[in-house]
C-alpha cells in the first residue's frame, strides 16, 4: 500500500507490507496461533485498532504502535520475485558448519584445531560436501566460543596458526571445494585494541567505534534494553561514569555502525581475507548492525513476548540495506563472493528484500522460524510438531520467488539437536535424522548440514550444570535460580531443554586419539547407516540437479502427519513420501507408474531403486520414500 499504515488500516493492508506480514507472523507464532486467524476476508477486513480493542491484554496498544513504527520505517519494498533462476556454486553445493573446537583434534590436546580440520577433509569431500563453513578460529579470549574476537587478522593459539589456516584453504581448494568464514561485525570482544583504546582515551577515534553514553539518572542504564544473555545490556565503568552497550555477553560490545571508520575498516579486514581466497562469509546477527538513533527504550509488551527487551529498535534497523549494500559493492561483489547472513527475526518477506538477487546485499539468510513450534522458545521442554515444519516450508517454498535462495537446515551451534527435539526416544532418532535429511537434500534450497548430523547425533544427557560451559546458559540458570525462584532442579531442566552444549560436544572419532576423554556420558557412538544415507542422498541430489536443486516444487498430500511432495525438472520428476509421525500413517499417494529409489522403513534402507520391490501402504513412524517417475532420466548414484 502507498502511504503510511495507521490504526485505521485494515489488517490486510498492513499484512500486505513486508514487515507488517513477519511482525504479525512473528506475533502469531509467539502467541501459537494460525496464520488464517488474520488472511480470512473478515479478519483481513478489520481496522488494526479494532484488532488491539478486541485483543486486549493479548496485545497491548503500545506493540501496535511499535508495529506501525517498524512498517512506517522501511521505504524500500520492491524486489523482483520471478525471473530465470541464475546458477551458481553456492546453489548447488552442499555447506557443512564445522565449529572448530569440537570437530577434530589433531594434535591429542583434547581440543579440536585448524590440523584436525584438514585431516578430515576427505572424509567431507567423500560425503559429498561442496563448501565448509567455519565457525570463528579468530584471536578471541573464548568468553563467547570465539564470537567474541579480540584480532580479526590473527589466529587462536589453540587452533594452530596462520600458516595451518593457509595450508588448510589450499587443501580444501584443491580437493574442488569452498571455504567460508564466521563475519562476527555487529561486536568485538571489550579486549579487542579498538574497544581498550576507546575506553582509556576519551579523545581516541575509537570511542565513536562504539556505544558509550551516559546513565539515565539515579545508577540507571541509558536505556531499558536487555542483553541476550540475561541483564542489562550495558557495562557501566564508573571511573568515567559512562556506560556501554552490549547486546550479548559483557564482553562483547556493539560496534557503531553509525561511524564511517567502522564501515570502512570492516571493509578492510573482509577484503584482507577475500584476498586471501576464502570463498565467503557466514555474518553474525548481520542484521543488527543498524540501530534506531538514539537507542530508545525498547517496548514492555514486545519484550515480554520477545524476551529481550529493545528488540525491534534493532533486529530491522533503519540503515540496514545501506550497510548491507555497501558492504557488497566494496568487498563481496569485486571478490565474487558468497554471503549468507544470520538473521534472527526475519521473515520471509523482509528476507526477500536483504536477499533478492538484483538488490545486491545478502546471497541468503538463515531464518529461525522453523527451530521451534509455535508458543515455543528454545529453552521450552517440548516436542517439536513436524506438521508445523512442513506448513512452513511450504509457504517458503511457494512464495519467496526465483531471484530468492532458501537456506535449509535444522541444526548449528546454538540450537540443540531437532532429531532430540521431535522424539526423546533413542531408538527412533535414526528414522528421524534420515527423514529430516531427504526433507533437506529433495526440498529446492542450498543445504546446510551441522556437524554430526550425518552421524545421526543427537542431545547429550548432561546431569547438572557444573558440566555446562555455555556463557549464555551460565548465565540464565544464575537468573532462574537467583531472581525467578526457581529450584535448582527445575532451573537446570530449563537449561537441559535448550543449551548450545548439546552440539558443541567433541565428534565421535575423537576418541581414542591420544585426546582426553570426556566423561562416558557426553559419548555418542554415529550411526553407520544415516552416514551412508546422506552420501547417497547428496550424490543423488547432485545428480538431478535440474529437478532438485533449479526444478519446480509442487505439494501434493498434507494432512496430520503426512506430507507428500514433488519436484520437477529436465532431468526428472520425483516424489517424496513422508510420515512425520510416530504413528504408522497411509499417506493416500499412488505410486502406480513410480519406481521406488529410495526407501527408510524400520532397520530397513534400501537405495539400490529395487524396481520389483513390494511396499506396505502404511508407511511406520517417520518413514520415508523417494519415488521416481518412470526412472527415464539419469541413473542414480
Amino acid at each position: 500500500m502507498k502511504g503510511p499504515v495507521t490504526k485505521n488500516s485494515t489488517i490486510g493492508e498492513i499484512y500486505s507490507t513486508a514487515v507488517g506480514h513477519d511482525a504479525i507472523n512473528r506475533i502469531l507464532l509467539q502467541l501459537g496461533i494460525s496464520e488464517k486467524w488474520v488472511t480470512n476476508p473478515f479478519v483481513s477486513g478489520l481496522r488494526f485498532g479494532t484488532i488491539l480493542r478486541l485483543a486486549g491484554k493479548r496485545i497491548p496498544p503500545s506493540m501496535g504502535d511499535a508495529v506501525l513504527s517498524l512498517i512506517n520505517a522501511e521505504s524500500e519494498n520492491d524486489f523482483k520475485a520471478d525471473g530465470e533462476m541464475t546458477h551458481t556454486w553456492w546453489k548447488e553445493a552442499v555447506f557443512y558448519q564445522i565449529y572448530p573446537s569440537s570437530f577434530c583434534d589433531g594434535n591429542g590436546d583434547g581440543t579440536g584445531d585448524i590440523k584436525g580440520i584438514t585431516s578430515k577433509l576427505d572424509y567431507l569431500r567423500d560425503l559429498g560436501v561442496g563448501a565448509l563453513w567455519l565457525s570463528p578460529v579468530y584471536d578471541s579470549p573464548w568468553d563467547d566460543n570465539g564470537y567474541d574476537i579480540r584480532d580479526y587478522r590473527k589466529i587462536l593459539p589453540a587452533f594452530g596458526t596462520m600458516e595451518d589456516f593457509d595450508e588448510l584453504l589450499r587443501e580444501v581448494h584443491a580437493r574442488g571445494m569452498r571455504l567460508i568464514m564466521d563475519l562476527v561485525v555487529n561486536h568485538t570482544s571489550d579486549e579487542h585494541a579498538w574497544f581498550r583504546e576507546a575506553l582509556a582515551d576519551p579523545g581516541s577515534k575509537y570511542r565513536s567505534y562504539y556505544f558509550f553514553r551516559p546513565g539515565n539518572g539515579g545508577g540507571k542504564a541509558p536505556n531499558n534494553w536487555t542483553s541476550f544473555f540475561s541483564g542489562s545490556a550495558w557495562n557501566y565503568y564508573p571511573e568515567q561514569d559512562l556506560w556501554a552497550l552490549h547486546l550479548f555477553s559483557q564482553k562483547q560490545m556493539d560496534l557503531n555502525w553509525e561511524e564511517p571508520a567502522v564501515r570502512d575498516d570492516v571493509v578492510r579486514m573482509v577484503n584482507w581475507w577475500l584476498d586471501k581466497g576464502v570463498d565467503g562469509f557466514r555474518m553474525d546477527v548481520i542484521n543488527y548492525i543498524s540501530k534506531e538513533p538514539g537507542l530508545p527504550d525498547g517496548d514492555e509488551a514486545v519484550g515480554g513476548m520477545m524476551g529481550y527487551m529493545g528488540i525491534e529498535k534493532y533486529f530491522y534497523g533503519p540503515k540496514l540495506h545501506e550497510y548491507l549494500r555497501e558492504l557488497h559493492e566494496k568487498a563481496f561483489a569485486p571478490h565474487g563472493a558468497f554471503s549468507v547472513g544470520e538473521t534472527p527475526g526475519i521473515g520471509r518477506r523482509m528476507a526477500q528484500l536483504v536477499t533478492a538477487q538484483e538488490r545486491g546485499e545478502l546471497d541468503m539468510i538463515f531464518s529461525f522460524d522453523h527451530l521451534e513450534s509455535p508458543g515455543h522458545k528454545r529453552f521450552d521442554d517440548y516436542r517439536y510438531d513436524l506438521n508445523y515444519y512442513r506448513d512452513f516450508i511450504t509457504d517458503w517454498m511457494l512464495h519467496y520467488g526465483s531471484s530468492c535462495r532458501m537456506s535449509l537446515f535444522y541444526n548449528n551451534h546454538d540450537n540443540p539437536r531437532m532429531i532430540s527435539k521431535i522424539d526423546p526416544d533413542p531408538a527412533r532418532h535414526a528414522m528421524i535424522a534420515v527423514l529430516l535429511a531427504v526433507m533437506q537434500f529433495t526440498l529446492r534450497g542450498t543445504p546446510f548440514v551441522y556437524q554430526g548430523d550425518e552421524m545421526g547425533l543427537a542431545n547429550v544427557d548432561f546431569h547438572s550444570i557444573d558440566e555446562i560451559t555455555d556463557v549464555e546458559s551460565r548465565n540464565l540458570y544464575a537468573e532462574l535460580t537467583q531472581e525467578r525462584g526457581m529450584s535448582a532442579q527445575e532451573a537446570f531442566a530449563t537449561i537441559l531443554a535448550g543449551t548450545r552444549d548439546h552440539t558443541r560436544q567433541p565428534l565421535p572419532w575423537n576418541y581414542g586419539n591420544g585426546a582426553i576423554d570426556p566423561p562416558a556420558h557426553l559419548r555418542q557412538k554415529p550411526l553407520a547407516d544415516v552416514t551412508e544415507a546422506y552420501r547417497w542422498l547428496i550424490a543423488f541430489r547432485k545428480a538431478h540437479k535440474e529437478s532438485l536443486i533449479y526444478g519446480e516444487f509442487r505439494p501434493l498430500i498434507r494432512r496430520k502427519g503426512v506430507f507428500v511432495y514433488e519436484r520437477s525438472g529436465a532431468d526428472g520428476t520425483f516424489v517424496v513420501e513422508c510420515n512425520l509421525s510416530d504413528r504408522e500413517r497411509k499417506t493416500g499417494f499412488d505410486p502406480g507408474g513410480y519406481t521406488p529409489v529410495f526407501i527408510r522403513s524400520g532397520a530397513k534402507q534400501i537405495t539400490d531403486g529395487s524396481a520389483d520391490l513390494r511396499l506396505p501402504a502404511m508407511l511406520v513412524p517417520y518413514e520415508v520414500r523417494i519415488w521416481d517417475r518412470g526412472q527415464t532420466s539419469a541413473a542414480h548414484p
